[in-house]
């Protein structure tokens, strides 16, 4: 800046440079239950704002975990709007699992995975994530959990469950 510039009346960051606000892009997340996982995300979808809720898409897929990569890349080829491909699938007894994040990132795919089972990511809500090596006892101990705090009996295919979760927990 050239001396005869600097009268003090200077730009401000915010005169200088116009920031634009990134947009929410489009979300594919595949999940291979029928239980669970699809019930927490369906909720999760239904309470996002409509403006938002348009723009992710949740594929609950019928198949073994290694093959939602390859559906998860024919609904991005077939549906070219979703942009940000996840996977999502519980860790407990996935053979070939560091393969299958490799493989899934190698073609572009972002992955989540809880481990040993997706009630772990539930415990989160709340308070504690505790350390729980296999899945039967992270399911069974989140059961207890879940009854104490909403006063109902835990069921993996509740549909209210995301409801019940951030009812009584902390997102």
């Amino acid at each position: 800046m050239a001396k005869k510039d600097r009268t003090g009346n200077r730009k401000t960051r915010d005169q200088r440079k116009q920031f634009k606000m990134l947009e929410l892009g489009y979300y594919l997340i595949v999940t291979d239950t029928e239980a669970t996982e699809r019930c927490f995300f369906t909720g999760f979808h239904q309470a996002l704002p409509e403006e938002v809720r348009n723009k992710l898409v949740i594929k609950v897929v019928g198949t073994k975990t290694r093959a939602m990569i390859d559906k998860c890349m024919e609904l991005t080829a077939y549906e070219a709007q979703y942009r940000i491909p996840w996977i999502v699938f519980d860790r407990d007894q996935v053979q070939g699992f560091d393969e299958i994040i490799k493989e899934a990132e190698d073609k572009g795919i972002d992955v989540g995975w809880s481990n040993p089972c997706f009630e772990i990511w539930m415990y989160a809500y709340f308070g504690s994530m505790p350390a729980i090596q296999d899945s039967w006892t992270c399911c069974s101990e989140f059961g207890r959990v879940y009854e104490t705090k909403t006063g109902q009996k835990y069921s993996k295919a509740d549909e209210q469950m995301y409801g019940k979760i951030c009812k009584v927990g902390n997102e």
